[in-house]
Formats: C-alpha cells, sequence, structure tokens
C-alpha cells in the first residue's frame, strides 16, 4: 500500500456560548482536516487545531508543504516521514508550528496503518485497558457565576462523569467559594480537578494550593507559567495538591524537561504539540520511567485509543470542542469511563456533511 494524495479542508466549528478563561475569549474551533489517500482505497484521517480559528492559514500552508514528505510512503513507514520532516524544518526549529503541522500528518498515517490492519489504535500499540475514566473539561468556565457552576457540574453528573475540571481565575478570594461550591454540588467522591492556566506567580500559587488542600482536589493544574519548570517544582514541593502541566511544551523533549526538574505529578502531553502520537508515546515513557502519571492533553477521539494503550494513563479529557466533525461519539459506560472503540484506526471519522457544513 502506497499513499498517493494528500487532501486537506479547513472548517471552524463555533462555540455554543463564548468561553472564559480570563486570559481570553474563545469563541470557536479552527481545524485543518488531513486525508491521506492510498492506491488501495484506505483514507487516513488527522487534524490540527487552532482556537478562533487563529493563523489556520500558516498551519494550513505548513501541512500543505509536508505533502512531499508523505507521497509513496507505505503507512507502516511512519517513522520515516518523521525523519525527512524533521530533516526539512530543522532550519525553523521543531517548536510550535513546525511540530503542529507533523502531528496532523502523523495522526493520518497512525488513523491508516490501524485500518490497514483492522485494528483501533488501542490494540495496534498494545491495549493495556478498554476502558478509562473520563472527566468532563468543556465547562465551568471563569466566566460562570457561582450559580452557574453548580447547574453546570449537576449537568455533568446528570450525563454519568465522575469527574471534571474547574477553572481558576488565580485569586484566592474569589477561587476559594467557587471551589467550594462545586464540590458541595459533586460530592466528596467524584474526581474535581482545578486548571489556573498559568495566572499566577510562585508566591500566589503556593498560597492559593494550600488554601485549596481542603477540597480534595485531584490535582492543581498549570498554575505558573508553564515555560518555568523551577517554579512549577517549588509550587510541587510546598502543595499537597497534586501538580499537572505538560499541554504547553512541545516533542517528548520538552515533556523531559519537566520530569527532570519534578515539575509535575500528572504529565498532560498535547497530541499535537508533541508532534504526533509517536512523541506522545516517547513522553509517556519517559513519565512511566519516572513514575508519573500521564492524562492527555484536549483531542479526546484520538487520545482515547492512545490512553487505553499507555500503562501509566491516568484520565481521559473529555472536550467536545472538536466533536461536531466527527460521525461517531465517545461513549461512557455506568461508572463514567470511556469505552475504547472497536472501529478500526482512531475510531472516529469526520463527517461529510459536517465539513461542508463548517467549511471555511
Amino acid at each position: 500500500m502506497k499513499i498517493t494524495r494528500m487532501r486537506t479542508a479547513v472548517v471552524d466549528i463555533p462555540f455554543e456560548s463564548p468561553v472564559g478563561v480570563g486570559y481570553a475569549q474563545l469563541r470557536s474551533s479552527g481545524l485543518v482536516l488531513i486525508f491521506l489517500e492510498t492506491d488501495e482505497g484506505l483514507v487516513g484521517e488527522g487534524l490540527i487545531f487552532s482556537l478562533n480559528a487563529q493563523f489556520l492559514d500558516v498551519l494550513h500552508a505548513l501541512a500543505r508543504g509536508l505533502e512531499p514528505f508523505v507521497l509513496g510512503l507505505d503507512p507502516n513507514s511512519d517513522g520515516a516521514f518523521g525523519l525527512r520532516a524533521t530533516a526539512a524544518l530543522r532550519f525553523f526549529g521543531m517548536q510550535g508550528f513546525s511540530v503542529m503541522a507533523c502531528a496532523g500528518i502523523e495522526e493520518a498515517l497512525l488513523d491508516l496503518r490501524g485500518k490497514a490492519a483492522g485494528l483501533n489504535v488501542s490494540r495496534l500499540l498494545g491495549a493495556c485497558r478498554d476502558e478509562i475514566l473520563a472527566y468532563h473539561s468543556g465547562d465551568l468556565w471563569v466566566n460562570l457565576s457561582i450559580d452557574e457552576l453548580q447547574a453546570s457540574a449537576q449537568r455533568h453528573l446528570e450525563r454519568g462523569f465522575r469527574a471534571m475540571k474547574m477553572r481558576l481565575t488565580g485569586r484566592l478570594a474569589i477561587d476559594a467559594p467557587r471551589v467550594r461550591a462545586v464540590r458541595d454540588v459533586v460530592g466528596p467522591d467524584v474526581l474535581l480537578m482545578a486548571d489556573a492556566n498559568q495566572k499566577m506567580n510562585v508566591p500566589e500559587a503556593i498560597r492559593l494550593g494550600c488554601a485549596l488542600e481542603e477540597f480534595n482536589l485531584t490535582w492543581l493544574e498549570e498554575p505558573v507559567s508553564a515555560q518555568d519548570h523551577a517554579g512549577e517544582a517549588r509550587v510541587a514541593r510546598a502543595v499537597r495538591i497534586p501538580i499537572a502541566s505538560g499541554e504547553s511544551v512541545y516533542t517528548s523533549l520538552g515533556a523531559k524537561a519537566l520530569l527532570d526538574h519534578g515539575s509535575v505529578d500528572v504529565l498532560m502531553p498535547d497530541l499535537q504539540r508533541m508532534g504526533g502520537p509517536r512523541e506522545f508515546a516517547k513522553a509517556a515513557a519517559l513519565a512511566e520511567a519516572a513514575q508519573v502519571r500521564v492524562s492527555g492533553h484536549l483531542f479526546s477521539e484520538m487520545t482515547l485509543g492512545l490512553m487505553c494503550s499507555i500503562s501509566n494513563a491516568d484520565m481521559l479529557e473529555f472536550m467536545p470542542w472538536v466533536s461536531p466533525i466527527y460521525r461517531e461519539q465517545i461513549e461512557l459506560d455506568s461508572n463514567g469511563r470511556a469505552i475504547a472503540s472497536e472501529r478500526p484506526g482512531w475510531g472516529f471519522s469526520f463527517d461529510p456533511d459536517q465539513i461542508k457544513r463548517f467549511a471555511i
């Protein structure tokens, strides 16, 4: 089997209402969809993501520029694409847009490998489990009132979620009552995480983290700048809540820097910023060697298969931002666990009608 063509589509999926995270107002998910066609009729699918469709033209152009390095490849030679692309992009550096563009193609390559083998990605890579606890991450924003937070948390419980994440403002007087209000609704047995989105300096993060310890948070995410690994480590040593980070670093080398500093109790590699599933798996292996748990960031439909193949996987982030583009949806069991698909490849495929609907 050989790859004969790379086809792309660009879409922008609006959110039901603007999302407030404290540093920006988010309105939509802009996507570059990547299709790798083969001489045997199989098609592999991947995507690249941008909030508010910002710089989507740059991502699209970079992905298109990588097409020569994938044409003619057997999908089982996806490592060859990585070598070719890295050599071509070395001048620009393997961070930022360069890595993101590679990720979409590597996702499509792994999807093709799974389809050719008739296996879901989780089993293609060697499944460790058939399901994994999912936490709802697409709500409980900082722009919601306390009443709205409680109502949203109750809805997630009714949908079957037994874990969820809220966002923090970084101000103790505001955040402590909000966390208490959500904990009061979900009770003591539901896992509750809090994401600060890098809003604080180290003393502020330690003060807030210590104040939130009474609410039994599963983790405190990105309390300080994601580039300040030493600062993250100081917070991790001072606060009894586990610290989660990693979504903002690039490739497994970025993950290694976090681990070397002792900055995290939960590593959160982002499939796009890792540069695709191969680097994602490398980051997970480094975390396993350091006895650190892994919970992927965004890209729920693709990350589900990866999480089920990783021995030290913790939880799946259920983020519905790109779900409308798929034909299939993630299923939860009665315990709030996401069930790995038995369909080949990622197990989730792009819906042509939705592509037309959201096309730019």
